[in-house]
């Protein structure tokens, strides 16, 4: 993120208006038009803003004056098998400065907290929080910051790249969406996940956020170690390396159980074996790329939560150690 978070970008709202408001629910009547905030419109973010753009929604970008200003002027650019290529508009800031009905949060583990000051508590109000990060201690973080009650822990599964600003390549033949929330009102999620559905993601709302966040974490973490700890795709990393990938899915599931969220060690590696073999994980992608790893927001709460439960995990420790030693 750059940028002067204090320093709003000049909002297109003249983007908006160039839709018929085509929302609608699976049963053909109409659905409210939301205005969602989308904090890193990068990969995942960008697609959801399109997506819902698309739809028919007034999307607001929150990102870096540059990024702002190129969304602002050419809007989104979308490649997708599933979707569609095609380009919405959107409107931009730099800091969130009026009420929305939910803001979804899309950037970095690496970069939660310098962007979290683009959404002050007082302007976020009553609009759900809704962050899609990778890891299980995220929620404990922004319940502490903004409204517990409004804080909708989810998931999304989708490979979608941001090849430049305002530029996405999604490349997943799928892309699926848990809405989770403790103690957020029903009706609240159910509404966005109608939008979502709607606009693309098939969607859902689950009750147990506990299974929902650990579900991701079980497949996440021993691919995204494995694969950038060796530099591989999925298909030679579960190939050559098969008895590591073995170990860090039993232990990760063992884990996974003693946080009260049951885990199929079996299960998981015939979801591995299933992928394409050239599949690489956001970690391994940012590897590449000299970008920071979100290794301990993966590994990192792995370990912890392995030694508050007492759950030995001695072939993830060993990874985490040596892509930490090499200077991750």
């Amino acid at each position: 993120m750059t940028g002067n978070p204090a320093t709003p970008a000049t909002p297109d709202h003249s983007a908006a208006t160039d839709h018929v408001d085509p929302t609608s629910t699976a049963d053909g009547t109409p659905g409210p038009r939301l205005t969602v905030a989308v904090l890193g419109p990068g990969g995942v973010g960008g697609l959801l803003a399109a997506l819902l753009s698309r739809a028919g929604h007034r999307v607001l970008c929150l990102a870096g004056e540059e990024t702002a200003g190129t969304l602002r002027t050419s809007g989104i650019r979308v490649r997708s098998a599933l979707f569609g290529d095609f380009t919405a508009p959107v409107d931009t800031g730099t800091t969130l400065r009026e009420p929305v009905d939910a803001c979804l949060i899309t950037v970095k583990a690496t970069a939660l907290d310098a962007a979290l000051t683009r959404i002050p508590p007082a302007a976020l109000g009553d609009a759900l929080l809704v962050p899609f990060l990778n890891g299980v201690e995220h929620p404990a973080l922004l319940r502490g910051r903004y409204a517990p009650d409004r804080v909708a822990p989810s998931v999304i599964r989708v490979e979608s790249t941001r090849t430049a600003p305002g530029t996405i390549e999604h490349t997943s033949p799928f892309a699926e969406i848990d809405l989770t929330g403790a103690k957020v009102p029903r009706t609240r999620l159910e509404t966005l996940a109608a939008a979502l559905t709607t606009a693309g993601p098939a969607t859902r709302v689950l009750d147990d956020e506990t299974t929902a966040l650990w579900s991701k974490m079980s497949f996440l973490a021993p691919f995204a170690l494995l694969t950038t700890r060796y530099g591989l795709p999925l298909g030679e990393a579960r190939t050559r390396h098969r008895d590591e990938l073995a170990s860090l899915v039993a232990e990760t599931a063992a884990v996974s159980r003693a946080c009260g969220a049951p885990v199929d060690p079996a299960q998981a590696l015939a979801r591995y074996d299933a992928f394409p073999p050239a599949a690489k994980s956001s970690m391994q992608r940012d590897a590449e790329a000299g970008r920071p790893l979100e290794l301990d927001a993966i590994g990192g709460a792995l370990l912890r939560a392995a030694d508050r439960h007492g759950v030995p995990v001695p072939v993830t420790a060993r990874l985490v150690r040596e892509l930490r030693e090499a200077g991750h």
